[in-house]
């Protein structure tokens, strides 16, 4: 495995991710696509980012957001057309911007031509590329619960068998058993890599080999089911090295797998020099505040375990491998609401935390939004709601008892739809996202909340986050230094050093409301302040609420 000091470009990128649906539309038709993301390349570029993320734009019913894939070859309709896409492609790259696509390997949408044929009877040539099994006494083959609510198994009546759906019914897990199957996967990501797209994020990949006993899951605890059942198969890195060898190291491609359910323990396994993944999605933090029913039962998180995972996590990566950081994308609510305060310490905690992620080890991930701050959207009703796992766990909810306000409450705090508002272009409606009316309801806060008011202020989130990308740029030490974490008995405080045998910084983040004085032994390191979330600090000896603070040491 390579020694984490090796340079690359995706190990000194920072990526902007963008869901289509919710970033621009270029139509009118209410849902954004890839003309409204061709009109706003000059401001992703003026973002001084290197890459873009999009999320799967391929044909999709849509069950699930596009992670239900009927076509992989195919442009989603609502989207464009594959002349928009070769048009997107080519205008990030006379920007010097990287695009990395997102492929769904674990499932693919029951409309695909695939599942199609693989139904049609237990002989079909496709019959192996799902999973599918035999109930018993009228129950399904084993007690898998699905992430969206109830038996991921689902009872085909044409074959009386039933077949595996780790998420909605809508996607059937793809069995990569079948050779034939993971010949076709090869075959898709040559016709995508042979268009030019610089990276690969790689969907679930954690997933695609299973313990394939189907053996019960003896816990309740859900996330701890996704661990020992759906993820880390016995077959796993055998997959992942053949993919390597047949498809990644014949191309210039940088690989990123989400993993739910890898460990620091078993994560170098993802990462093996010329066989593995170039860098994974780890959920260590995202998970913390979950409780055993999963999303819609959250439980409460401290600093102290916050900052305890991002030890563990760089720890991991201290010598080999790589990582990447992140502190919100589609799949969770948004990042200054959760982690933050986005009320009356809006502006500077939000700040904090693009401090935080920015001089992190590993490569920052950055959800289109958060740069200007964008928070949750409270709901009135589930029937508001856009997504399946809100739905779907809705409806397991009333089977419990749960009403509608206990619910809502955990849907507004932890759900999906709070990342999947339209982007807040300008402060006067729908205008800056759509001509037309939006898919989905855009925020009422834009009236404070847009790029069109914080272009202009210097002070603006916007304009400080372009500043910190622009300082991790300047200082290789944020990308290839050591992680040196600042014990402390002050409870909200979260300190720590990036080092290099040329550059040392220091990062002082106060994670609360209060004032809190600063330990002395710090207070002896602090020389140049490179960049902070306060115009001016009155003493050296304490941080503000929700003050964020570089200093050279």
């Amino acid at each position: 495995m390579a020694s984490k000091h090796q340079p690359a470009w995706w190990k000194e990128a920072v990526v902007y991710q963008i869901y289509p649906r919710s970033f621009k539309d270029g139509n009118g038709d209410g849902v954004g696509d890839l003309k409204g993301i061709i009109e706003k390349l000059d401001y992703i570029q003026s973002l001084d980012v290197n890459a873009v993320w999009l999320n799967p734009i391929f044909k999709s019913p849509n069950d699930d957001g596009g992670y239900d894939i009927s076509d992989y070859y195919a442009i989603q309709p609502e989207f464009g057309t594959m002349a928009e896409f070769d048009q997107l492609l080519e205008g990030l790259h006379q920007r010097k911007l990287k695009l990395i696509i997102d492929l769904v390997l674990n499932h693919s949408s029951d409309e695909h031509p695939w599942f199609q044929e693989s139904k049609k009877s237990k002989d079909n040539p496709y019959r192996d590329y799902y999973f599918w099994r035999p109930g018993s006494n009228d129950l399904p083959p084993n007690n898998w619960p699905s992430f969206f609510g109830g038996s991921a198994w689902q009872l085909d009546k044409g074959t009386g068998e039933y077949y595996l759906h780790l998420f909605s019914k809508k996607q059937p897990d793809l069995n990569w058993e079948t050779p034939a199957l993971r010949q076709e996967f090869h075959n898709l990501m040559k016709f995508w890599l042979d268009k030019g797209v610089d990276g690969l994020r790689l969907d679930v990949i954690s997933a695609i080999s299973k313990q394939t006993d189907f053996s019960d899951t003896p816990t309740d605890d859900f996330n701890e089911t996704i661990r020992i059942k759906y993820a880390n198969g016995p077959r796993l890195k055998e997959f992942i090295k053949e993919a390597n060898e047949q498809v990644w190291s014949k191309y210039n491609v940088m690989t990123v797998g989400e993993g739910p359910g890898i460990t620091p323990q078993n994560a170098l396994e993802y990462l093996e020099e010329n066989e593995g993944l170039n860098m994974i999605f780890h959920f260590g933090h995202m998970y913390m505040d979950q409780g055993p029913g999963g999303r819609f039962d959250p439980i409460p998180w401290s600093l102290h375990d916050f900052k305890s995972i991002f030890k563990i996590w760089n720890d991991t990566f201290k010598e080999r491998g790589w990582g990447s950081v992140f502190l919100g994308n589609h799949d969770f609510p948004r990042m200054v609401s959760r982690w933050g305060n986005d009320k009356e310490y809006w502006s500077e905690s939000s700040k904090l935390l693009l401090t935080l992620l920015l001089t992190m080890p590993g490569t920052p991930f950055v959800f289109m939004g958060d740069e200007i701050g964008m928070t949750n959207i409270k709901l009135n009703s589930v029937s508001e709601s856009q997504d399946i796992e809100s739905q779907n766990g809705w409806r397991e909810a009333q089977k419990k008892g749960t009403s509608e306000k206990e619910f809502l409450k955990a849907m507004n705090y932890a759900g999906r739809d709070n990342a999947r508002t339209p982007f807040q272009w300008t402060h006067d409606g729908n205008r800056g996202f759509t001509s037309g009316t939006p898919w989905m309801q855009i925020n009422p806060n834009h009236t404070s909340i847009s790029v069109d008011i914080q272009e202009s202020a210097p002070d603006s989130i916007l304009n400080f986050f372009r500043a910190m990308v622009n300082l991790r740029k300047l200082h290789p030490v944020l990308s290839y230094g050591d992680y040196l974490p600042v014990e402390t008995k002050v409870a909200n405080l979260f300190l720590y050093f990036r080092e290099d045998k040329k550059e040392k910084m220091l990062i002082l983040l106060n994670f609360s409301n209060e004032l809190i004085n600063l330990p002395d032994d710090i207070i002896s390191h602090l020389t140049t302040r490179v960049i902070g979330n306060y115009y001016e600090r009155k003493t050296f000896k304490a941080l503000n609420p929700w003050e964020a603070c570089v200093y050279t040491c």
